[in-house]
């Protein structure tokens, strides 16, 4: 089960999904954020802190995501992943790859 929260926050889009994505949810949470990015709307806060679990399938929806921010010109970023969701970030190369912020609001604030 995953619900997507979408919200404006000084010009930056923060993603909140809540409850886990993995292989049958990450198409949702496609379709919830893909019309969301756009030229305009190109610096992505995806805040984890309420997510609980995410898998490979998962872990691809969000490079799509962050793709998809760049192809705009934008700038994405993560925060608060929990201890779980942390360490397959970190096993992945996602860590690496990807600014993580501990809170939203340092995230926010890297813009």
């Amino acid at each position: 089960m995953l619900e997507t929260k979408l919200e404006s926050k000084a010009g930056i889009l923060v993603i909140t999904p809540i409850g886990r994505l993995d292989g049958l949810t990450s198409k949702d949470f496609l379709e919830a954020t893909e019309k969301e990015i756009t030229n305009e709307a190109n610096k992505v806060v995806l805040n984890l802190e309420n997510l609980d679990y995410i898998s490979s399938e998962g872990l691809r929806s969000v490079l799509t995501t962050a793709k998809k921010t760049k192809s705009f010109d934008g700038q994405f970023v993560i925060s608060g992943p929990r201890d779980g969701v942390k360490e397959v970030l970190d096993i992945s190369g996602f860590g690496q790859m990807l600014s993580v912020f501990t809170t939203e609001d340092e995230a926010l604030k890297s813009f």
